[in-house]
């Protein structure tokens, strides 16, 4: 089992403010574990003060929900009572947010934590962590939600 170290958390943090500085723009960049416990969190000057809890948010929705923002997005506006009775659960550390720039940490196909980014526009904060995600190796591809797959337990 893979884990999420603090020098990755904060290789890749320092990649999403070196991109998001090539576009002109202050964000905050967090990153969490599988749990959604963080590991880093960062916020440049510059960077509007919500925007720590923001990319926070983005995080946790990623690792905990297992998918980027932009899947659970369709979700949520398929079955909105639901989804916004999630962040209400008494477990629930942080709200869920399905947006984007809430990108699932995944390496070697397995999901080790989620990479939230806040403080450009939607596009921005997407193609910010989907290039910085991309550019240190790890993986960006997910299965839809609900797609068959091989059962649990059993060998192919």
């Amino acid at each position: 089992m893979s884990s999420l170290t603090l020098d990755a958390a904060e290789e890749i943090i320092a990649a999403a403010h070196k991109r998001a500085q090539a576009i002109g723009k202050a964000v905050s960049v967090a990153v969490v574990d599988a749990g959604g416990f963080p590991i880093a969190i960062r916020r440049p000057d510059g960077a509007r003060p919500l925007t720590p809890d923001i990319a926070r948010a983005k995080a946790y929705t990623a690792a905990i929900m297992q998918r980027p923002g932009t899947m659970l997005k369709k979700w949520q506006e398929s079955q909105p009572v639901f989804f916004s009775q999630l962040s209400q659960l008494s477990g629930a550390a942080m709200p869920i947010m399905a947006t984007e720039g809430s990108l699932t940490i995944k390496k070697d196909g397995e999901i080790i934590g989620g990479l939230g980014i806040a403080g450009g526009t939607a596009d921005e904060d997407q193609q910010i962590a989907e290039e910085v995600l991309q550019s240190l190796g790890y993986e960006l591809e997910f299965a839809a939600w609900g797609v068959a797959g091989k059962p649990a337990g059993k060998d192919a």
